[in-house]
């Protein structure tokens, strides 16, 4: 019997650590188009926090970055919920991490000789994933892949695109059919774009690719139409009314029978060493495409061997991506400065001499972290190998000692925030450095605010992220507690606003005042205190005033408080500027009502289960039961797994009824989750 490894406090904060930066990385690429460091070590990180997963299974969470795919999208546009989930794809790096897949996908299908499988092979453009989706072959909608499940409603952008077909050609295509596939920009198209803004005056992109996704987030369409996007078709996603042949390499050629555009580079291959051939064979064509490419994806051809491989968490196990070498330069490291990012981490970055790296002229790279600087042991005025992994953000890779100068300087993480002069923290164990100003620090300013009005907060209905960005940038408000401080001629003035618009602001402030010390204690975005740990806090307190004085040990009596986070709830209340803004929260009126001071009832029935809820309720809506449940030691989830004790469904459950049937899930419908709830209370 294999021995289980216990889990400590370190590894379940490093596990947290890893989460968020993910969820920061995919929020600054996915939604922003701004990354901030190369995709080598965004795959570096998301490969660790995959191998703490495999290692301990039980820090798995619903929500983890290893779950899901992407990030959240855009509120400026509508939501599409995807039929089928686009999926991102697992990459390989090498020869033996490629033949690794080989010998898995062999061995998953019963087949001796890796080399005996058929794969399309095709190149990974660098642009942005959408779905497509035509009835009885007309053109009717578009989405961004979004966070796999929901996307963005692109549809009148992507109508601009002159590669799309509004209209299906030809005939027996189905009744719905949802193609999958990328938008781009050629390199062409990218260069006189920048050319012609540069010329007006205007913003220059970094690259095709944040040209490309910036051109189709654009909410006005005519903008869109004078960008030189293009498409590629490499996939579908749901097909009703119709069947489509049965194996990849046909349905592509099925596509185009259609009007659909295909990348000409599609090639059937034999085996591994097909699919490296045709990488090699790329990769010496790659200056010479048309469009950027980061790598080349390999899919199993048969659908009936895709179906029976059938998928991990994130990603297909019948597909792979094989992503191209970073490519290097050397330059002079000028000095290190440091920016603090949107979470309060404090980021070296190295300045340097200009350098050209794959056609792009690079003066800046990241250096994570103070100990990433010292293992480097990177000091200014050094020689440096820099490279852009993925061909996207630049990174110091590692020092040229043998000229490495007589004078040079070390470089060490300030103590006070360069952006509001609070204290910097790292938590032992911990890489990364932080402002402990996060109620009040310019950087971290709007995150704090759009977090504090998030629908599971405060609840801010219409003070949304535009108009938030508008009232920091403008100096309308500074922090949270000066949202309370508007008044209608302030509002009615900005962007976008108007009378109507101002009272209904105003109205939704004077609304928040009223809330939940569970609530307000989430809003406040202490770190690693979630909703339920906030509710945790509340019912064992009763009183934000107690909470604010407990010290470490007493948190730690609190449910599913460790020390690390009873650690930063006790730094985040000991900080001056923190008190003062929940001081002027409390003279703007916010209240909640008294909590009774009681332990769930041990004979809850939902004490210490995991519970998901789905369908439309009848009595209450899913958060109300939620934070009843929660009342109760109840943890509450998304999504239904192994680990369900009970699902409690209303109206129209859907697919995750179907699976917790399958799984053998107790099912509670709402009359008789109710009736235990009541249970509990009176027990």
């Amino acid at each position: 019997m294999t021995k289980k490894t216990a889990i400590t406090e370190q590894v379940i904060q490093q596990a947290n650590d890893l989460r968020q930066q993910i969820n920061h990385h995919n929020y600054c690429y996915y939604v922003l188009d701004q990354p901030e460091v190369p995709d080598a070590e965004y795959d570096r990180v998301f490969r660790k926090l995959e191998d703490l997963e495999k290692k301990y299974p039980e820090l798995v969470t619903p929500d983890s970055p290893t779950q899901r795919v992407g990030a959240a999208p855009l509120k400026e546009f509508g939501q599409v919920q995807h039929s089928i989930p686009m999926l991102s794809l697992a990459n390989v790096f090498n020869e033996d991490e490629l033949q690794g897949f080989g010998k898995r996908i062999a061995s998953l299908l019963d087949i001796n000789d890796p080399e005996e499988i058929s794969f399309v092979a095709e190149p990974k453009l660098d642009g942005l994933a959408i779905s497509i989706r035509y009835e009885n072959g007309i053109y009717r909608q578009a989405a961004t892949r979004g966070d796999g499940v929901v996307g963005e409603d692109v549809t009148q952008n992507v109508r601009t695109i002159k590669s799309l077909p509004l209209n299906l050609i030809g005939k027996n295509y189905p009744a719905i059919l949802e193609v999958r596939g990328e938008v781009y920009m050629p390199k062409k198209g990218f260069y006189l774009l920048n050319k012609r803004q540069q010329e007006a005056g205007g913003k220059t992109f970094a690259n095709p690719r944040n040209a490309a996704a910036g051109s189709l987030r654009q909410l006005d369409p005519t903008v869109t139409v004078t960008r030189p996007l293009a498409l590629f078709c490499y996939g579908i996603g749901d097909v009703q009314g119709g069947v489509l042949p049965d194996s990849q390499s046909a349905i592509l050629e099925q596509l185009k029978s259609w009007g659909l555009r295909v990348c000409p580079e599609v090639q059937r291959v034999k085996g591994v060493g097909g699919c490296l051939k045709y990488f090699q064979s790329v990769n010496a064509r790659r200056e010479q495409l048309e469009y950027e490419i980061d790598g080349v994806v390999y899919k199993v051809d048969r659908l009936v061997e895709q179906e029976k491989l059938g998928f991990v968490s994130r990603a297909p196990r019948w597909a792979i991506a094989h992503k191209f070498p970073a490519q290097e330069a050397l330059s002079i490291i000028k000095g290190i400065d440091v920016q603090v990012g949107r979470t309060g981490i404090l980021t070296p970055v190295a300045r340097l001499e200009p350098v050209d790296v794959g056609g792009v002229t690079v003066t800046n790279a990241t250096l994570h972290n103070q100990d990433e600087i010292e293992r480097l042991d990177v000091r200014v005025g050094d020689s440096v190998v820099i490279y852009r992994a993925g061909d996207v953000i630049p990174k110091v890779a590692s020092v040229v000692k043998e000229r490495r100068p007589k004078r040079t300087r070390l470089f060490h993480m300030p103590s006070h925030c360069p952006e509001c002069g609070s204290d910097v923290m790292r938590a032992e164990g911990e890489v990364a450095a932080r402002c402990s100003g996060g109620l009040v620090c310019p950087a971290q300013r709007k995150e704090a605010i759009k977090h504090f009005n998030s629908r599971r907060a405060m609840d801010l209905d219409g003070v949304g992220d535009k108009l938030v960005d508008q009232l920091v940038e403008k100096g309308l408000i500074n922090d949270a507690a000066d949202q309370y401080g508007l008044n209608k001629q302030q509002l009615a003035a900005l962007e976008r606003m108007a009378e109507k618009s101002a009272d209904n602001v105003l109205q939704a402030l004077e609304k928040s005042k009223s809330t939940t010390l569970a609530r307000f204690i989430f809003a406040l975005g202490i770190r690693d205190v979630g909703e339920a740990t906030a509710q945790n806090l509340a019912m064992h307190y009763g009183t934000l005033e107690t909470i604010m004085n407990a010290d470490e040990d007493d948190l730690q009596t609190v449910q599913d408080i460790g020390p690390i986070v009873a650690n930063h709830i006790v730094r985040f209340f000991s900080q001056k500027h923190n008190r003062d803004v929940i001081q002027k929260l409390m003279k703007a009126g916010i209240h909640w009502p008294e909590i009774d001071v009681v332990s769930a009832p041990v004979d809850s029935n939902f004490l210490d289960k995991t519970v998901v809820i789905t369908g439309a309720l009848a009595s209450m809506s899913r958060d109300e039961l939620k934070d009843k449940l929660q009342a109760l030691g109840a943890k509450v989830t998304g999504s239904v797994s192994k680990k369900t004790d009970f699902l409690i469904v209303g109206a129209d459950p859907g697919s995750k009824y179907e699976k917790a049937q399958k799984l053998g899930v107790e099912v509670l419908d709402e009359e008789t989750a109710l009736t235990y709830i009541n249970h509990s209370l009176r027990g």
